[in-house]
């Protein structure tokens, strides 16, 4: 899946952001603007598969039952409508 030299999820999410900021920024060559394209791609599935791998942890953690979170926020505001 991830090689031993893969980023974390934050260290990609920031690598990222700091690309979408130069290609925002206008300031990048043609051949540049395309490597730094490949690598926000990269990183973007790292950290889609990232992602996806910490929900099925989570769904294994709580035994494939999610409570919908609809439920938790109606039954906290249940409690608090004193008044």
């Amino acid at each position: 899946m991830s090689s031993p030299s893969a980023p974390t999820f934050e260290k990609a999410l920031a690598e990222l952001e700091k690309i979408v900021a130069r290609m925002e920024s206008g300031e990048l060559s043609l051949e540049e603007a395309l490597a730094t394209h490949k690598r926000g791609l990269e990183l973007a599935r790292l950290c889609q598969q990232k992602l996806e791998a910490a929900q099925q942890q989570v769904k294994v953690l709580e035994g494939d039952i999610l409570k919908p979170l609809e439920r938790v926020e109606k039954a906290g505001a249940d409690g608090d409508e004193r008044g």
